[in-house]
């Protein structure tokens, strides 16, 4: 009866990554495809559709009895979000696991004085598992006139799940929300004056450090409601993220420096290198209780020196009073956002 009863709650579990289509979002749906291609139906939530075509081939490929749907959705584009969520709401009736997972990190700038003075100082070790000190962005505006690494990685993914709620707090039910962040989500970078980070050089470590507020307060407004929250580190996984740090370096170089970060993961847990590594923690968030989780903690994908992976806690530098006034901004700007929207849909021509 127990068996039966576990394997009729893990049935028709619907699941939705957004970022779906490369990386440690797709690592992630091949390994959840990999335990269980019956019981879960999988949405890819993906702004570039060719690329998501590809990824959703893939899997079906290697899992041609899996429930593998694609959705397209544009994270820096309001509009975009609020289509691809009525999209969600004609096609299911429940979410069970939103993870959070797209994001960008637009023209990087590799500081190279900062990194050789890094090389010789004793946080060799943390300039590499977080980039902290010798990376900058250049940041954009969106066409509805916000900054792209925030809406992207942030204000985008936060319309997501308000537009989403009905489905996501439902009686009886868990629903839990699982945020890609980043070793680099540091406070410095973060200012509640500034939530866009329109005067830094560092909107990603911004806006990973505003998910993590976000998370927490999520956790505070919506348990009660059965939704939960999960903030998550990849570690420093080889991606197109990475790739895109120093744009003009020749992929080859790239390989050549592998043996160099096989070496650095016997002195750091925070090389897990590959995509698969790197989806540790999200595919084992996936069997946990999310009751059982701590909201003041980033869970961590880690890999050992011989190559072992594992999922850890640690415990954020956030506080609930500043993830609150967050919060309070977020809510305001989606009112204004919204009343923009429907002015400039008055305002069009039938």
């Amino acid at each position: 009866f127990l068996y039966w009863q576990f394997e009729v709650n893990r049935m028709n579990k619907v699941i939705l990554v957004t970022g779906a289509n490369s990386g440690i979002g797709l690592a992630l749906c091949e390994r959840l495809l990999s335990v269980d291609t019956e019981g879960l139906q999988l949405c890819l939530a993906c702004r570039n559709m060719r690329r998501a075509e590809a990824a959703h081939s893939a899997l079906l490929t290697s899992h041609p009895k899996a429930q593998v749907a694609l959705l397209q959705v544009d994270t820096s584009s309001i509009s975009s979000v609020i289509s691809a969520a009525q999209e969600v709401k004609k096609r299911y009736d429940r979410l069970d696991y939103l993870y959070l997972n797209a994001g960008i990190m637009p023209n990087p700038r590799f500081d190279v004085n900062a990194f050789f003075k890094g090389l010789f100082s004793r946080n060799v070790i943390t300039m590499f598992a977080t980039g902290e000190g010798i990376l900058t962005q250049q940041d954009g505006v969106t066409p509805d006139g916000l900054q792209e690494v925030f809406m992207t990685n942030l204000f985008g993914h936060f319309l997501f799940v308000r537009e989403l709620e009905p489905m996501l707090c439902r009686a009886g039910r868990t629903s839990q929300l699982v945020w890609t962040s980043s070793s680099n989500a540091h406070r410095s970078a973060f200012s509640l004056e500034d939530i866009q980070h329109k005067k830094g050089t560092q909107p990603y470590s911004s806006s990973k450090y505003a998910s993590d507020l976000l998370s927490l307060t999520l956790n505070t407004h919506y348990n009660k409601q059965g939704l939960y929250s999960s903030v998550i580190c990849p570690g420093f996984v080889m991606t197109n993220l990475t790739y895109n740090i120093l744009p003009s370096f020749p992929a080859f170089l790239w390989t050549l420096f592998t043996p160099i970060f096989w070496l650095i993961r016997m002195f750091t847990n925070t090389f897990t290198l590959t995509p698969y590594n790197g989806a540790e923690v999200l595919f084992w968030l996936f069997k946990q209780k999310p009751e059982s989780l701590d909201p003041y903690a980033k869970y961590h994908s880690l890999t050992s020196g011989l190559g072992n992976n594992y999922t850890q806690p640690r415990k954020m530098d956030i506080d609930l009073e500043t993830s609150e006034s967050l919060y309070e901004k977020l809510l305001q700007l989606e009112r204004e956002v919204r009343k923009k929207l429907k002015d400039e849909q008055k305002e069009s021509p039938p």
